[in-house]
């Protein structure tokens, strides 16, 4: 059981503050690396979630890459910082919570590409102009961030 679920039969549903990490993850075709997830179920996201105890945001960034993709990161360079108000959430089991995340992007990695299956339906390279519609409202504001200040000065 992690820290979170520990966290949980404490507290249970009440509103908490979480820290997480998320990686946009590029190709050498300047594709991003997405994850359709089981939870919220079938929607589109980045490659992430929250933070263990002792983790530094990096760290989880990488953990967790690893555990849904099995991609080994190299450099990770930060996005942003997400926080506040927007960054609320309610889980289908009643769960609250705002998240900090911390977003970071790499074209650094090595591995054969394999979606974890309980937390992956699966996972794909896509263009940005070709993203889902089905998207984790978050995530879809942190590639519009990063397209906006890195993606066009970058080859297609």
């Amino acid at each position: 059981m992690g820290y979170i679920e520990e966290l949980r039969l404490i507290v249970g549903n009440r509103p908490l503050i979480l820290v997480g990490a998320v990686v946009i993850i590029l190709n050498n075709k300047n594709q991003v690396l997405l994850q359709q997830r089981t939870f919220p179920h079938g929607s589109w996201g980045l490659p992430g979630g929250l933070m263990e105890l002792a983790e530094s945001t990096e760290e989880t960034a990488r953990r967790e890459v690893k555990e849904e993709t099995n991609l080994e990161l190299g450099d990770l360079t930060l996005l942003n910082v997400y926080s506040g108000a927007d960054q609320y959430i309610k889980a289908e089991n009643g769960d609250e919570f705002y998240v900090v995340t911390t977003a970071y992007y790499s074209d650094e990695f090595e591995g054969e590409l394999i979606a974890e299956s309980a937390e992956s339906i699966q996972i794909k390279f896509f263009h940005f102009e070709d993203l889902p519609t089905k998207m984790v409202r978050s995530h879809k504001g942190m590639l519009s961030e990063y397209k906006e200040k890195y993606y066009s000065s970058q080859s297609k």
